[in-house]
């Protein structure tokens, strides 16, 4: 099999990253994508950077077992965590995902630009950095548990925990919202009726999707097909969790 024909390995702490693998798939509908889901191990946002580096490290191996050519960390704690360590390592290209501080800072009226993110993504250097270079306005706003309502999929909670979040903030405040986990894209349609239509939602799926493609093109690694395929694994129940991912993975398309 020739390099062009490998799959591109896709991985993330739990289902959130079908959010991503959505937008790759719409971007690149002729490669073949291999999505691990970590859900034994998840949350990464509640861990340390040595253990997301470690549990990384063991997605990474499973991924690899039937060859990649390009691997797509589709979660902002890993990516903070983990992507210059496999960058260091790895011959393929290593792709990773970052808060969309930057297109915020770039539309930013004079308000407030709200970083809803994990803890962990949020105390990163790499995170640091990004606020460094285009956090001038923004307020990080860490959402512990937040994430595990997504992989329960219960909108319901989801929905109270957002109300909750944003009573403290006049909409007046607000320029932007930037969905810095994502599993917080899945939340994108609740967002979007909370605020007002003025308050620019962003996430880094559609800006990740470009990167991969660029990265593919200059190393001739595009594979030519028109159509593709998508695999999904996870470290947790099958039975329970492959189901989710696929519900996930339509809704994600749906709102793409």
């Amino acid at each position: 099999m020739s390099l062009q024909d490998l799959a591109i390995g896709v991985f993330d702490s739990g289902v959130g990253g079908i959010s991503t693998l959505a937008a790759l798939t719409h971007e690149l509908p002729g490669e073949r994508f291999v999505y691990f889901g970590d859900t034994l191990h998840s949350p990464y946002g509640t861990k340390t950077t040595e253990e997301v580096q470690k549990l990384t490290q063991n997605v990474v191996s499973n991924l690899e077992k039937d060859g990649i050519k390009a691997l797509v960390i589709a979660c902002n704690t890993a990516t903070g965590a983990s992507a210059s360590m496999l960058r260091a390592e790895k011959k393929y290209p290593v792709i990773g995902i970052e808060p969309a501080l930057k297109p915020a800072a770039e539309r930013w009226r004079g308000g407030k630009i709200l970083v809803m993110a994990t803890p962990l993504t949020l105390r990163q250097p790499k995170f640091l950095n990004l606020m460094e270079r285009f956090g001038e306005h923004a307020v990080p706003l860490p959402c512990p548990g937040l994430m595990e309502l997504v992989e329960e999929e219960n909108e319901t909670q989801a929905e109270k925990y957002l109300v909750n979040i944003f009573r403290q903030w006049e909409t007046e405040e607000i320029d932007a919202v930037v969905l810095g986990c994502t599993h917080y894209v899945f939340l994108r349609p609740v967002l979007r009726e909370m605020l007002p239509e003025r308050i620019l939602i962003t996430d880094g799926n559609q800006g990740t999707a470009r990167q991969l493609r660029r990265v593919l093109a200059s190393q001739n690694l595009l594979s030519g097909r028109k159509t593709g395929s998508v695999r999904m694994l996870t470290s947790g129940s099958a039975e329970k969790i492959l189901p989710v991912m696929q519900r996930l993975y339509e809704k994600a398309q749906r709102i793409l």
